[in-house]
């Protein structure tokens, strides 16, 4: 796997199991983690922290993840980072849900981290091509 280089993720996920288990597939696959907990940490990271992508969880405390999804896309700064759920939620209205507030991608846990890697590189390569610059929503 080639990640663009530095590319940096921002992960949203309660869970610090989850968390750790990310860490070591981001690491191994190339990629740099920023890490939050919530929904309202994330939007924390984001005005910080450039990123490339995002993974978040959807069930989580104070922020969920369709909430803080909704809330990244409506900022023009980071309108245009890709968002991929990650969660144990397989119901098509979620799934649903989750498309509607702007999710780029929906990943069922449990998952291969070699296919999490691929996935990511697929969606940062597809923003770069189509000219945004990810993590700035700025474009070109």
């Amino acid at each position: 796997m080639n990640p663009p280089s530095h590319s940096i993720v921002l992960v949203v996920e309660d869970s610090p199991t989850m968390r750790g288990f990310l860490r070591n597939a981001l690491t191994a696959g190339g990629y740099d983690m920023v890490e939050a907990v919530d929904g309202f940490e994330g939007l924390t990271r984001l005005q910080t922290q450039e990123v490339q992508a995002i993974l978040t969880d959807v069930n989580m405390p104070r922020m969920d993840g369709l909430t803080f999804l909704r809330s990244v896309r409506q900022d023009p700064r980071f309108s245009h980072i890709p968002i991929i759920v990650l969660t144990t939620e397989s119901a098509p209205e979620v799934k649903a849900a989750g498309r509607a507030a702007g999710a780029t991608g929906w990943m069922v846990k449990p998952f291969r981290p070699e296919q999490l890697c691929q996935v990511l590189e697929h969606v940062i390569q597809r923003a770069t091509s189509a000219g945004e610059k990810p993590g700035t929503g700025t474009g070109k």
